[in-house]
């Protein structure tokens, strides 16, 4: 049976575990450690807090800071909201289906960052190309969730609806959008995941300002100790937006029952009693031992 951890312990855990990685990545480093990998060729702990440093304390790093957020939050926020419109539209409607299904599939394998030469082609300015890559890298995941999570509603809940005479708006508002929300908020979080690798390597290719062209400049000039800066400030700023998305996810379906984590002991279950051997009929076949019986009595 395992224990649960009280919420202050958990919080201590996650801090020690990554007290420790802190503490690897410093012993490698600063020992010159080469044995297969090379560490010697990274910064230590110590060397990248001490760019950290100087870099919160200029003012590029909170321009390339607000360039990335602005672009992530306007291609992400457009990708949720037409996501959801075409997966809802698509799961629920055959011609939405065969009009739009192929061509979207045909899109869909395609990575969002090939599209980096369409956008420059197709875009008056880099910045709305990069917007474009970010849309397109979010788009896709919340799209098949959508559709997965509306086709995977039970029609007795539509029924219920139509029999009091709610109609397709009534039916959308109260029954498909609610019973879809986990499934929706599910591609969501994988959304602003691939939405933070796609804009990166946007900035790094056509970007002028934004935390992967500074990244990318560090590498450029040999200042490897920036490009960890970058690695780390991308790292948390991810980790930040697809909390925020969780959160709200959870807050809007508090409704839906909920889950513990911790493994209970198994219960036992009773072994079941031999059954008993039943009793031969009465004027049934007899044995050959009640028979032997029978004569020696007569």
């Amino acid at each position: 049976m395992s224990r649960t951890l009280p919420k202050a312990g958990r919080y201590a855990l996650r801090v020690a575990s990554l007290a420790v990685a802190l503490g690897v990545w410093q012993l490698l480093t600063g020992l010159d450690i080469d044995l297969w990998l090379r560490f010697s060729q990274f910064p230590t702990v110590t060397d990248v807090a001490s760019t950290f440093a100087d870099r919160l304390s200029g003012p590029d790093y909170w321009t390339d800071l607000t360039d990335s957020l602005t672009r992530i939050l306007t291609g992400f926020l457009l990708a949720a909201v037409l996501g959801v419109a075409t997966g809802v539209l698509i799961a629920r409607s055959r011609l939405a289906e065969d009009l739009l299904g192929p061509v979207l599939e045909v899109v869909r394998p395609i990575p969002a960052i090939a599209l980096v030469p369409v956008a420059i082609l197709l875009f008056p300015s880099n910045e709305q190309g990069i917007v474009f890559i970010t849309f397109t890298a979010a788009f896709f995941p919340v799209l098949v969730s959508t559709r997965h999570a509306v086709r995977a509603l039970t029609p007795v809940w539509e029924e219920a609806v139509l029999t009091m005479g709610g109609g397709r708006w009534r039916i959308l508002a109260s029954v498909v959008l609610p019973g879809a929300l986990p499934g929706i908020f599910g591609g969501l979080s994988v959304g602003i995941g691939v939405s933070w690798i796609c804009v990166i390597s946007a900035e790094m290719i056509s970007g002028q300002y934004g935390v992967g062209y500074r990244t990318w400049q560090d590498y450029t000039v040999v200042d490897y100790a920036g490009v960890f800066v970058g690695m780390v400030t991308i790292g948390v700023l991810g980790w930040l937006t697809s909390t925020a998305v969780e959160l709200l996810g959870r807050r809007l379906t508090r409704w839906l029952p909920k889950t513990s984590y911790a493994a209970g002991p198994r219960p036992r279950t009773p072994r079941a009693a031999a059954p008993p051997t039943p009793a031969p009929p009465r004027g049934g076949p007899r044995s050959e031992a009640e028979e032997a019986r029978d004569e020696h009595l007569v």
